[in-house]
């Protein structure tokens, strides 16, 4: 089944980054590698990082801005550390939250392109909202490597080996 996103543009900066056409290809090729419930979505807020420095400090307890926050309709969180998690039964699988500034910054201090960057922080939100973590080192093991997957089928290089030759 494939995985849809739904972008609400809180900040219109956001606007010439094709924000659908990079869902539309994350939620593709994290189809072709995981298993999804029929209409499976999420909800992507693009904010800036005044929004998401209240929303960090809400819901993390952290006053400062992030690059992306995640909100999973369901805990689907394995109770053995390196093991996938639950199946998803709710196509809603939650929220995500992308901020402008600090996504734009990191791809620019980075070089990356910011589709490529984005790209990145949908499949990792995404992941959370599936139940996956990086808290341990086996999860964050089993995480990265669907992330790196899944980004080699969009064509974008591996973000955890700075030495990848295919940048």
């Amino acid at each position: 089944m494939n995985l849809s996103f739904e972008f609400v543009i809180e900040d219109t900066r956001w606007d010439a980054q094709n924000l659908a056409e990079i869902g539309a290809r994350v939620g593709t090729s994290l189809s072709e590698h995981l298993t999804f419930p029929e209409d499976a979505s999420a909800v992507v807020m693009a904010c800036d990082d005044a929004v998401i420095t209240l929303l960090n400090k809400d819901f993390r307890g952290k006053p400062q801005p992030t690059n992306v926050l995640s909100w999973p309709s369901a805990d689907l969180a394995s109770d053995v550390a390196g093991q996938v998690p639950n199946f998803a039964l709710n196509p809603e699988l939650g929220d995500i939250a992308l901020s402008f500034e600090t996504c734009t910054g990191e791809a620019e201090a980075a070089g990356l392109a910011i589709s490529d960057h984005v790209s990145h922080l949908l499949i990792h939100a995404t992941l959370h909202l599936l139940g996956y973590d990086h808290i341990e080192d086996t999860d964050a093991e089993l995480m990265e490597q669907i992330e790196i997957d899944v980004l080699a089928k969009l064509g974008i290089f591996n973000p955890y080996d700075i030495n990848d030759e295919t940048q």
